[in-house]
This record gives C-alpha cells, sequence and structure tokens, in this order.
C-alpha cells in the first residue's frame, strides 16, 4: 500500500477517534511539518519559539480540537496551517505584552515570498485580524493566505493540495493579498 493510502487510511481512522492513527499521520508528515514550520520562522534568532516548538504545539491544538476531522492529505495541511497560525499569533500577542504592552502599528506591505520568514512582532498581529475579516468574506481566499504564508507551501504546493490549477490558485493569492493590503492600511 502507499504512504499516500496509508494516511488516507488513517486519516479516517482517526475520524473516528482512532488518537494512534492520528499519531501515525502526523509521525509520517513530521518532515514536512518541520519544514512547514521553519520556512514560517524564517531562522529568526532571539526567540524563544522554534520550528520543533511550533510543531508541537500546533499537534496539541490539532488533537486538542473535538471537532478536528480531516477528509485527505489537503485538509489536513490546511488545519496544520491554521493551528501553525493560532500558535504564531499566541506567541507574537504574549511577546508584545511583555514586551511593549502589545499596541499595534499598521502594516506597509504583505510579501510575495517569506524567506526570511515571518516577523513575530505588531504587524502578524494586524495581519491575523484581516486574514479573519477576509476569512468572513471569502473562506477559499483566506485557505490560500494560510497555506501559503503560514504554512510556507508554494502556489504548485498549494494547488496540488487543493487540487485545483497553479493559474487559479496565483489569482487567489493575489486576490487576497489585494484585499489585505487593503484592510491593514485603510
Amino acid at each position: 500500500m502507499s504512504e499516500t493510502a496509508d494516511i488516507t487510511q488513517w486519516l479516517s481512522a482517526a475520524r473516528g477517534g482512532d488518537r494512534s492513527a492520528l499519531d501515525r499521520v502526523l509521525s509520517t508528515l513530521y518532515r514536512e511539518l518541520h519544514g512547514m514550520a521553519r520556512r514560517q520562522l524564517g531562522g529568526q534568532n532571539g526567540h524563544t519559539l522554534d520550528a520543533t516548538g511550533l510543531v508541537h504545539e500546533a499537534y496539541l491544538r490539532l488533537v486538542g480540537r473535538a471537532d478536528a476531522e480531516f477528509e485527505d492529505r489537503a485538509h489536513f495541511f490546511a488545519y496544520a496551517a491554521s493551528a501553525m497560525r493560532s500558535v504564531v499569533v499566541d506567541y507574537a500577542r504574549q511577546r508584545l505584552a511583555v514586551k511593549r504592552g502589545g499596541d499595534l502599528h499598521r502594516v506597509t506591505d504583505l510579501p510575495e515570498d517569506l524567506g526570511g520568514g515571518m516577523r513575530l512582532d505588531e504587524e502578524m498581529l494586524g495581519l491575523d485580524t484581516a486574514l479573519t475579516r477576509l476569512a468572513d468574506v471569502d473562506q477559499r481566499l483566506a485557505q490560500v493566505v494560510e497555506l501559503r504564508y503560514f504554512a510556507g507551501l508554494s502556489e504548485a504546493e498549494i494547488a496540488g493540495l487543493l487540487k485545483r490549477s497553479e493559474r487559479s490558485v496565483r489569482r487567489d493569492w493575489q486576490k487576497a493579498r489585494m484585499y489585505l493590503l487593503a484592510s491593514l492600511q485603510g
């Protein structure tokens, strides 16, 4: 049986409440999740949150959700990206509350590529608020942003996971970026 078939079978068992099946999925996909976390944090020094910590915190949030159902690999990665987003945002909030009282300032740019990782600061919190608003308007666009920005996946990887064309994902990314920039600057 192929790894993809195994994962699909384990995800099905996990939906039925089999915790060990979810553990098998996570151990099989751990390297990919760790790579997502490493890209997301991008070698930032001086933070207590590292890629391993991010993956572990996201895992705890994934298994702690009673409503978490993973239909397939794409759905699992969407949940993982959402869990990582939540961990990073909570970490940034905590850091700012201790450091500066948590004052937010305006974001002036949303980079096309996160080669250097995301900043764990006020801009992250502003982006999280704008992304929540975008999800209220168009959930699909918000999912593309989560997978691209928070999971660090390329347009090609997102297209494969969501079973859509790369061109369609690129259009969604551009629309979402425009919406988020307008929201963050306005």
